[in-house]
């Protein structure tokens, strides 16, 4: 029988959510410390370790530590390492988060009917989510999918996908628990991008970025036995790409791993984007309530790939870095996980922390998720929550942007390409000193940090 408890003619609902990130917390100072032990000074080596000061990420979760073997080989390590250490170390964070997201779903891994899974950092057949299935313990068949190709947009990419699968499973009166999963390892990547940093002289900020997390969701149909109530309802989803762009945003495949492919022009592309994604999503949803039409009376769960798209996104949608509390909490956090990161963000924005800093102190029922990915694709999706679906943990809260304070009815174009980059970082952060680092030698003052960083947008 149908469950009668979800919001929306599609029946679709988020039932568990779950995030689980490695052990270690990378500093700043821990970039610099490769640096000044396996490179020479150079003009792009020292701009990017002077730009690593001042992402706005505090801590960027990790499978390891500067010191870890892996990037303390002579050379890079090969895509062969990269991929045992991958298996070993990178598969048991989405075992976990699978774990967390079936518990909260009080469901039993026998009822789990397909698996949608994503990565960009590994490529091998039988794909990741092969064996993320055995060490759960799932011993029947289930239908699977693996997305490649898709980057920091996987993990909504995965979510409409399974989405699409649901709906034919209720189509046919049979039930659908899907887990989809998303698994990222990027800070073994670190060598390699230094060495085409010190080769070709490029800025290229990857290393200042990118982390590491698995996380999941199980979505239901509502079709079958009764499960946990929902955490979130999915009432739509939306998916385009944005004309002749996929050279602005990339990640292709070296033998050394992966390497990022990033212009400057990538946070102006996302934040035209977005109004346009984000009306035609609305439209396509009638059973919203009328207030809730405007993208400020939605929360919102933002793919954080980078301070420039969090205060991006505040600018060209009319919303507070409130509305992205969540997002602003993850990057400070943990920095950028590719495709995992948005579930986490789902998974922080439920929190009664959260709710406390909400705009004008109340949590909306309503949340936008959005991310971007290589093409340059746009997902976006729109949720209700379950106020009574709580996440209680003390998390840091993201404090104002500057861009709150500078938004008026007459506000000026922004000319994004040329815009300061430490205007585009929360306030308290850019004014904050610089973590602590290791005697490189690299020059601290303002002008300097600003010419660094004047060419460098994140995705």
């Amino acid at each position: 029988m149908a469950a009668t408890d979800t919001f929306g003619e599609l029946g679709l609902s988020i039932i568990g959510v779950g995030a689980h990130y490695p052990p270690y917390g990378l500093k700043p100072v821990e970039v610099e410390k490769l640096g000044a032990k396996h490179y020479p000074e150079s003009p792009a080596m020292m701009k990017v370790l002077s730009i690593n000061r001042y992402t706005g990420i505090d801590t960027r979760s990790s499978i390891g530590t500067s010191d870890h073997p892996l990037v303390n080989q002579k050379d890079a390590p090969t895509i062969a390492q990269l991929h045992k250490t991958f298996m070993c170390d990178g598969v048991p964070l989405a075992v976990e988060a699978s774990k967390k997201a079936i518990a909260e779903a009080r469901i039993d891994v026998s009822q789990i009917t397909h698996v949608v899974a994503t990565t960009c950092t590994d490529s091998a057949n039988p794909g990741f989510d092969h064996y993320v299935v055995k060490q759960l313990g799932i011993s029947h068949q289930v239908e699977k999918v693996l997305l490649h190709g898709v980057g920091c947009s996987g993990g909504l990419a995965i979510l409409r996908t399974a989405a699409n699968l649901a709906l034919g499973h209720t189509a046919r009166r049979k039930p659908a628990r899907i887990l989809c999963v998303a698994l990222e390892v990027s800070t073994t990547m670190v060598r390699s991008e230094m060495d085409s940093i010190n080769e070709t002289q490029e800025t290229r900020i990857g290393v200042c970025l990118f982390s590491d997390c698995g996380s999941a969701v199980v979505l239901s149909n509502g079709v079958g036995p009764q499960t946990a109530p929902p955490v979130y309802d999915l009432l739509g989803w939306d998916h385009s790409i944005i004309p002749n762009t996929e050279d602005n945003l990339g990640f292709d495949v070296h033998p050394n791993g992966w390497k990022v492919i990033l212009t400057p022009q990538v946070p102006k592309l996302a934040a035209e984007s977005m109004a346009p994604s984000f009306a035609k999503l609305v439209g396509s949803i009638p059973e919203l309530p009328q207030e809730y039409r405007d993208a400020a009376d939605f929360d919102w769960a933002l793919h954080p790939g980078g301070a420039t798209i969090l205060t991006g996104a505040e600018r060209a949608l009319g919303i507070s870095s409130q509305h992205l509390r969540a997002s602003y909490t993850v990057y400070m956090g943990h920095g950028n996980s590719s495709s995992a990161t948005i579930f986490s963000v789902m998974h922080t924005l439920r929190g009664k922390d959260m709710d406390n800093i909400a705009p004008e102190g109340r949590a909306k029922d309503f949340v936008v998720g959005c991310a971007f990915g290589p093409g340059i694709s746009v997902e976006m999706c729109i949720l209700k929550r379950n106020m009574g679906a709580r996440r209680i943990s003390g998390l840091i809260t993201p404090p104002e942007t500057d861009s709150e304070g500078s938004r008026s009815g007459g506000e000026e174009e922004v000319d994004w390409a040329n815009a300061d980059p430490l205007a585009s970082i929360p306030e308290s952060l850019a004014s904050a000193e610089p973590h602590g680092t290791v005697s490189t030698g690299l020059p601290t003052d303002d002008n300097f940090i600003n010419e660094a960083l004047a060419s460098v947008e994140l995705d």
